[in-house]
């Protein structure tokens, strides 16, 4: 069938870049982009016009958060309350456990994986929080989720979380790693045996990744056999790291190396690597990217940063910077890592933070931060077909409104939508030209039950941190509400009336 998708504005992709049509179209047969244009007079079965709309491709996630929403309390605790978001060891020792049920955690997926589409992400990566779960992501699990994306119609680079060792707080109040090898060997194991289920399923929405834990969590073995894996099926790898100024010092007692140290000896510098974050490089140190300095390195191998601007905010951090990773040959995208997966604002956040870090107001741009978004992510994950809306390439497509008298008078169409609104403007998304997205809503989807059962979950989730707390403190200490809680009147109410 041949769709004809018409707005006002249509960013559109001339070989080299992102270019933008007024009163333009997208015109798509079954999964592929057939023309993008002004002019186009060929046969359509249906036509769809957006109006005052900006038509663009859907947004690559590469980071992308699959769990109920945890930066609304875990980006601001105190010194004190920190310290016992994480495991005790006598938690990892004796009493670790899964907070969900199998079922309940496909229902965290469901709940997710709708933010993620409902926000214009067409393509994601996942990431979700181990801390609930007794060790990490198992087979089965990633399976559920898989079919749920499937459903939703969202293209996916699936893999399951593991690793060999957890962050934990000792007796003290003192972060620890502590490690459980027999886990990571399950774990990579899981990991393998979805790559497999992914290629025997040959479903075009879904590719089996490999996606490690944090890299102080895994141990020399556990780095080393994911390298060889990546190689063998020619998987994509992401790992968490250059993230913190810890890392180092937990590698080094671990395996003698420093995190690039140990990427290059693990064998995984040399894999088709994608590292979230990066921020813990001083890209404005011209000795970042001489010769031998860690942005050299990362742009020699052709390793791809995953830029998470609303994360590094909300946790008082920020890339240094956005635009000397890029002058240095790295590959830059984007990921969210936490809620809201709101890509919009995230591009906003970072232009902003990359002017501060550069400390000039033409830092930045806007269509560097898109092109992160789109073509970045594309290159990354090895897709030539996808982030451009040209011919030949996938019919992923996001629209986003601007006839809110809210969004004010149109500059420019991309910047008045990153600067002006958020990524609550996309009304519809098409994933291989299928409608995702339709008038704001998810058709078959009931959001309002869903809503209702990720709060429930979330209660039981936040319920659980109080056991795992080396102090065993309630969840209302840990969890304290920005004001108190008004007393309740011991008087007579009616003392007060006129």
């Amino acid at each position: 069938m041949i769709t004809q998708l018409s707005a006002r504005y249509v960013l559109g992709y001339d070989g080299t870049g992102h270019v933008m049509h007024t009163d333009g179209h997208v015109v798509m047969r079954d999964d592929e982009i057939i023309y993008v244009g002004t002019d186009y007079a060929g046969p359509v079965d249906e036509r769809r016009d957006f109006g005052q709309s900006l038509i663009s491709p859907g947004l690559i996630d590469l980071d992308a958060l699959t769990d109920i929403d945890h930066m609304i309390f875990d980006s601001w605790p105190t010194e004190e309350i920190a310290p016992g978001l994480q495991w005790s060891e006598d938690y990892f020792h004796n009493r670790r456990r899964d907070v969900f049920t199998a079922a309940q955690r496909q229902s965290v997926r469901k709940f997710a994986l709708a933010q993620l589409a409902l926000h214009g992400v067409t393509t994601y990566m996942p990431i979700a929080s181990e801390i609930h779960s007794s060790w990490a992501e198992t087979f089965e699990e990633l399976k559920g989720m898989a079919q749920s994306s499937i459903e939703l119609g969202l293209r996916g680079f699936l893999g399951s979380a593991y690793r060999s060792g957890i962050n934990v707080t000792d007796h003290d109040g003192q972060r620890v790693i502590l490690f459980d090898e027999e886990e990571g060997r399950t774990g990579v194991a899981d990991a393998a045996r979805f790559l497999d289920y992914a290629d025997e399923l040959g479903h075009p929405l879904l590719t089996g990744v490999l996606l490690p834990c944090r890299i102080e969590t895994l141990s020399d073995e556990l780095m080393r056999r994911t390298a060889e894996l990546a190689t063998e099926r020619n998987a994509l790898v992401r790992l968490h790291c250059l993230q913190g100024t810890n890392e180092d010092g937990f590698l080094v007692k671990l395996t003698g190396r420093t995190v690039l140290e140990q990427l290059a000896d693990s064998g995984l510098l040399d894999t088709r690597l994608l590292i979230p974050h990066g921020v813990v490089i001083d890209g404005t140190d011209p000795s970042s990217s001489a010769e031998g300095g860690p942005l050299d390195v990362l742009a020699r191998h052709d390793v791809s940063i995953i830029h998470c601007p609303l994360t590094s905010f909300h946790y008082s951090g920020m890339l240094k910077s956005f635009d000397a990773f890029a002058a240095a040959g790295v590959n830059m995208c984007l990921g969210t890592d936490s809620f809201p997966p709101d890509l919009i604002k995230g591009i906003d956040v970072g232009t902003h933070l990359a002017r501060i870090a550069e400390g000039r107001r033409d830092a930045g741009t806007v269509s560097a931060f898109f092109d992160a978004a789109t073509l970045g992510g594309a290159r990354a994950l090895g897709r030539d077909d996808l982030g451009r809306l040209c011919p030949g390439a996938q019919a992923d497509i996001m629209v986003a409104s601007l006839e809110d008298f809210r969004d004010g008078v149109v500059e420019d169409p991309l910047r008045t939508l990153i600067l002006n609104g958020s990524a609550r403007n996309v009304t519809d998304t098409y994933v291989a030209g299928r409608p995702v997205v339709v008038d704001g809503s998810l058709p078959g989807i009931d959001l309002d039950g869903l809503r209702a059962e990720g709060q429930q979950l979330f209660g039981q989730m936040v319920d659980a941190y109080g056991e795992r707390d080396y102090l065993r403190r309630d969840a209302s200490e840990l969890f304290p509400p920005v004001y108190a809680p008004a007393a309740a009147l011991t008087h007579d109410a009616t003392a007060y009336a006129p």
